[in-house]
């Protein structure tokens, strides 16, 4: 058994069953790949994927074990490459981070603004996604650690620190009815076009989730990847928004308003995800604290050793 072999299960799971696709991004051939995952089946005396008419369509059930198995070792042997590489650079190297477009724009500014002034010898770099997306950033090993909001995929490989809530308004044109409606309910919210988030996002499926617990069916006319987006189409009158608090900014946002929400939608979290190996260098640390300040390297070191405790 070579770890090669156990990439390429991971890279063909990753790329859709695609062989040409994991081979193209492991730059070899597809026969090659075919050639090695038929070896590691007749090594292992079972087969990993599901086949039809040559064509890989999905994991057998052992599949699924060696998959999550060949996933582990890919990132403890990538995060042993960083850690070679984080003992030799001290307070320099790269440092990446996987982000919604939300917390880009509104979490981070000032936290990476700080970290590049005290830090000039680090590369920081941004890679965007919805947080399913940067979650599997993380878990494949393609970035130190993702801050996002929680997703309806679990990801129990992987360690979650709770940073902070966000909470909801509706964000109408100024003079619409729904800023001004004494005793606001859902299904009175329900009563006008909304434009929300994507189904990607917590503030869209737990939105969804809150009118269904009321029996209410809203009018969702748009989803858009950002509060911006949804911003923009709200000032143009196409309907009310369901955003994040923090979203809305009085001093630019013209010709719209908010109304609080109160009890009526339970708030989203913010939550810091890495993988239990990472290593944690000082900079990661308050990196992690000047986002949630009760994140000290102690309650993180703590968090993280208490996960890896409870997968022996």
């Amino acid at each position: 058994m070579k770890l090669q072999q156990l990439r390429y299960v991971v890279e063909i799971v990753r790329h859709g069953n695609h062989l040409s696709a994991a081979a193209d991004a492991l730059n070899t051939s597809q026969p090659g790949v075919s050639r090695q995952i038929q070896l590691l089946e007749l090594e292992l005396g079972f087969e990993i994927f599901i086949r039809t008419r040559n064509r890989i369509i999905g994991l057998t059930e052992p599949g699924e074990v060696v998959f999550a198995i060949a996933q582990r070792i890919a990132t403890d042997v990538a995060a042993l490459k960083r850690l070679k590489s984080d003992m030799n650079s001290g307070n320099s190297g790269v440092f990446t981070i996987g982000t919604t477009h939300f917390q880009a724009r509104y979490t981070l500014p000032p936290v990476v603004e700080q970290f590049v002034k005290r830090y000039p010898d680090v590369k920081l770099v941004l890679r965007q996604g919805d947080p399913e997306e940067i979650c599997q950033m993380v878990e494949a090993g393609e970035v130190d650690l993702a801050i996002g909001t929680e997703t309806v995929r679990q990801f129990p490989n992987l360690v979650k620190l709770d940073c902070f809530e966000i909470r909801r308004v509706i964000v109408a044109q100024i003079g619409h009815p729904i800023l001004t409606v004494p005793d606001l309910t859902l299904a009175e919210v329900a009563k006008y076009p909304i434009i929300t988030y994507d189904t990607r996002y917590s503030g869209r499926w737990k939105v969804m989730k809150a009118f269904a617990d009321a029996g209410v069916e809203p009018k969702i006319i748009m989803s858009g990847i950002d509060a911006d987006v949804c911003k923009t189409y709200v000032a143009l009158g196409l309907g009310i928004a369901i955003l994040a608090t923090m979203a809305f900014d009085p001093e630019h946002d013209t010709g719209i308003a908010t109304r609080g929400l109160g009890d009526l939608l339970l708030p989203s979290t913010v939550q810091i995800v890495l993988r239990s190996n990472t290593y944690l260098r000082p900079f990661l640390l308050e990196f992690i604290k000047a986002v949630a300040p009760q994140l000290t390297p102690g309650v993180v070191r703590q968090t993280v050793q208490s996960y890896q405790n409870s997968r022996e």
